[in-house]
């Protein structure tokens, strides 16, 4: 059984061995670093092209998401740049691999097998996504908010160049991804019955967020969700002025970033002890108040 959990790359460990650091670091140099530019790759060129093969309507990515007027549509600059920022911190991570530091690539090594599962099931989406395979990619989304959910419990309390690019910033993401990408799916998705479920859903991200802000104290996906609630907002209001989606969407952001900076300052200034309840016994440290930034 020992031996199985060494091999295993999703076991969870606490520290590593001289040779299973090895081991690790070579292969989620090449697999982390393979599948997270596959992952910027596929992600870029449908952003500019339309795929060629296919049954069903092919659109870019954001040409999917402005053909269908939903509840849950996104303004494409902000959610752009919530990728490109999330990519370069994703880079940030991968350097820790090459790291000379044995901590910071134990730390690294321990949430790459989740992260390498990430971009496949990220590149998986977005090839069915753009190609209008609406069902099936929600299937990927939702395997991915499985996959990152378990890796946020499972690890959550690792420093910040780990958690934001690696957790909470695809966490965040991945949750309202399965509302823009659902609301697609769905027969006849901007009717009135759809829009006043799309006013009923979105208080999710509310309460999914408060959730981490309250219970582990993450200030980063209040802020993750916050950004993707301007998102959604900014569309809303472009799309229909006089409506409650726009309206819902800034209030959740705003409670949203007004917690995150509740919970932020406290840790940015030293005040806050503890970033998550502290186990007995855990040598896990809080992922926002580590040194290691």
């Amino acid at each position: 059984m020992d031996r199985l959990h060494n091999i295993n790359p999703f076991a969870k460990r606490d520290s590593h061995s001289k040779n299973t650091i090895i081991t690790c670091t070579v292969f989620h140099k090449v697999l982390t670093t393979i599948t997270w530019l596959l992952s910027i790759v596929v992600s870029v060129y449908y952003t500019f092209h339309r795929p060629h093969d296919g049954v069903w309507p092919r659109r870019k990515i954001w040409g999917q998401n402005d053909a269908f007027y939903t509840a849950f549509r996104m303004n494409h600059i902000i959610a752009s740049i919530y990728w490109i920022v999330l990519f370069i911190l994703q880079g940030g991570y991968i350097a820790h691999l090459f790291s000379g530091n044995v901590e910071r690539v134990n730390a690294a090594c321990s949430v790459g097998s989740h992260f390498i599962v990430n971009n496949l099931f990220h590149f998986a989406f977005v090839m069915l996504f753009v190609r209008s395979f609406f069902g099936w990619a929600e299937l990927f989304i939702i395997l991915n908010f499985i996959n990152l959910t378990s890796l946020y419990f499972r690890h959550p309390g690792y420093a910040r160049f780990i958690h934001t690019p690696v957790v909470s910033g695809p966490l965040a993401w991945t949750f309202v991804a399965i509302y823009w990408n659902g609301a697609i799916m769905v027969p006849h998705p901007d009717s009135l019955v759809a829009r006043i479920f799309g006013n009923i859903f979105i208080w999710s991200i509310l309460v999914y967020g408060l959730f981490f802000i309250v219970v582990y104290k993450d200030y980063t996906m209040g802020f993750n969700l916050s950004v993707l609630s301007a998102a959604i907002g900014v569309s809303q209001f472009f799309r229909q002025v006089i409506a409650f989606q726009w309206i819902f969407a800034f209030i959740i952001m705003a409670i949203l970033f007004i917690a995150t900076v509740v919970v932020a300052v406290p840790a940015a200034t030293g005040r806050d002890i503890k970033f998550a309840r502290a186990r007995e016994g855990d040598t896990e440290r809080a992922p926002l108040l580590g040194e290691n930034n």
